[in-house]
This record gives structure tokens, C-alpha cells and sequence, in this order.
């Protein structure tokens, strides 16, 4: 299976990528921005390390926000929420972490490491339809986010 694969809903100016090694998981929150009428451009990388592969690639454009699961294999979350966030290159990109836990040494070293927002994704699909309402009512509609080049 590929590790990164790109999902075009509409043109967006802010596209998302998400971190996630669950292919149900992401499916569903695929389907969730859809059903929250979200329309971003979404990259999708299976690792930690495929993530970083892609936001250092040179031909692909810079997401407005990442969200990122913290447990996968290899390279986890928290380690790649503190690389991404010690790079200049990439440090300004809006990080949400999107996970099962809601363990209160998670929420306070993903805070510590410089995560945005912390969410518990909801146990059922209704759930995390609203969380992705709320989620897209603050960082798309009410938050301003750096565009591209202010964010290199």
C-alpha cells in the first residue's frame, strides 16, 4: 500500500495532511470532513516518517494543518510532532493531534512539544462528524493560518 496518497475533494487554497496508520481511520475521517462539507485537498501519509518525507519534499506545497494520530509504529506521533516543530522550515504549520488517548502525560508533552490543539477522536462515527464540524468552524473559518510562503 502506498504510504502517501493525495485525496482532492475541491481546490483549497489550505490543503490538510493526516497523519494516520489506521486505514479505517482515516477512511472515516475522510468521510467526516466530507459530511462537514470540507473540502480541502487531504494528503494522507501512513507513518511518521512518510510524512516527514512529504512536508520536506520540494514539489509538494506545504499543508495549513496537519492532523496526527500519536500511536504508530516507527516513528510516532510525538516524535514527529517534535521534529516538525524544532525545523524552521516547517514549525509554523498548525499541528492537531487526533487520537485514541486521552492519557493527561500525552496531552501535557504534545503541548509541551508545541501541538496546536489536542483532540480524543470520539468512539463513534457521529462523534467525530461534530468534532470535525468544530474543528473546521475554528481553523478554517475563524483562525487566520500563515499562508505558504509566510510559513518557510
Amino acid at each position: 500500500m502506498n504510504e502517501i496518497a493525495t485525496h482532492k475533494l475541491l481546490p483549497s487554497t489550505q490543503p490538510i495532511l493526516i497523519v494516520e496508520d489506521s486505514p479505517d481511520d482515516f477512511e472515516a475521517t475522510k468521510r467526516a470532513f466530507s459530511k462537514a462539507n470540507l473540502r480541502n485537498e487531504i494528503t494522507h501519509c501512513e507513518s511518521g516518517e512518510a510524512a516527514l518525507s512529504y512536508l520536506r519534499g520540494e514539489t509538494n506545497a506545504k499543508p495549513g494543518i496537519i492532523l496526527l494520530d500519536l500511536n504508530m509504529p516507527g516513528l510516532d506521533g510525538r516524535k514527529t510532532l517534535e521534529i516538525i516543530k524544532n525545523s524552521e522550515e516547517l514549525k509554523k504549520i498548525p499541528i492537531v493531534i487526533l487520537t485514541t488517548s486521552n492519557d493527561e502525560r500525552d496531552v501535557q508533552a504534545c503541548y509541551a512539544l508545541g501541538a496546536n490543539t489536542y483532540i480524543q477522536k470520539p468512539v463513534d462515527f457521529d462523534g467525530l462528524i461534530a468534532a470535525i464540524r468544530r474543528l473546521k468552524e475554528y481553523w478554517f473559518e475563524i483562525a487566520l493560518l500563515p499562508k505558504e510562503g509566510e510559513r518557510e
